[in-house]
């Protein structure tokens, strides 16, 4: 039972010479059972190369490029007449020149697309580069602002103790101008995606603690928590406490606190 339906993508290609060995025994086969059908296609393919082969470009297209500006071609050719009659009033080197035409202008337009997709992978590629020197940057510019805390002589350690007895103790190293470092080792990780939550304690009656920054420790426990904004509340604050609170962090401590250590 023939089947012409695998063979029709290869007509112009078999007339060209460019199929694989395999493609053109298949299709050499199928044409020896006399398919009418495939027969006269592969005339038409034959007539329809034939005049482009005196308007093709100096330059060989690849493979790649042949199968699919046939393919094209194929497609426009279904929906167009498929035979020029011989006493056809149209000149014969009319129709040679629209068909080259068509292929030229196929191939610019598939050139545009490829051109298209190339522009924007490269500027995909220059975004993520983008990003990823800001991070870095951020990442020296915190490292920076956080040596100059513990280093400077003017920084106040403060020593952050847990009513836990297994807990070990956190340090927070606070420079009025440049910020806070808390740090700590070993130090366990909350439950779930929670976190640890640093309070600025007033020293005012009645105010409420004021929310900083939140953090998890890293797979080892090591923590280190860097404030660089607000430093100027050293004056007004009496104690740092850390909670464990949702992810995000909570405008108000909705757990007792994990550590807390006074400002001196």
């Amino acid at each position: 039972m023939k089947n012409c339906d695998q063979f029709r993508d290869m007509f112009e290609a078999y007339t060209l010479g460019a199929l694989d060995a395999p493609e053109r025994a298949a299709l050499e086969a199928h044409l020896a059972i006399s398919c009418p059908d495939c027969a006269k296609s592969i005339e038409e393919a034959r007539w329809l190369v034939s005049q482009l082969h005196y308007l093709a470009p100096e330059a060989t297209p690849s493979d790649m490029l042949k199968g699919r500006l046939m393919q094209s071609v194929r497609e426009e050719t279904r929906s167009a007449p498929r035979f020029v009659p011989p006493k056809s009033n149209i000149p014969f080197w009319m129709w040679a020149g629209v068909a080259a035409l068509f292929l030229a202008t196929i191939y610019s337009a598939w050139n545009a697309q490829r051109l298209t997709r190339e522009i924007q992978r490269a500027d995909q590629i220059a975004a993520a580069i983008l990003q990823h020197r800001h991070e870095l940057e951020t990442q020296l510019e915190d490292a920076k602002r956080e040596a100059a805390i513990l280093v400077d002589p003017a920084s106040v350690k403060i020593a952050l103790a847990s009513p836990a007895p297994q807990a070990p103790p956190l340090e927070a190293i606070w420079h009025s101008k440049l910020g806070i470092v808390v740090s700590g080792q070993k130090v366990p990780a909350p439950a779930g995606d929670r976190v640890l939550q640093l309070w600025l304690i007033p020293k005012t009656p009645g105010r409420k603690p004021i929310p900083s920054l939140t953090l998890r420790p890293d797979a080892d426990g090591k923590f280190v928590l860097l404030v660089s904004n607000p430093p100027e509340l050293m004056a007004a604050t009496k104690a740092l406490a850390i909670t464990e609170e949702p992810p995000g962090g909570s405008p108000a401590p909705t757990t007792p606190p994990l550590w807390v250590g006074g400002v001196s």
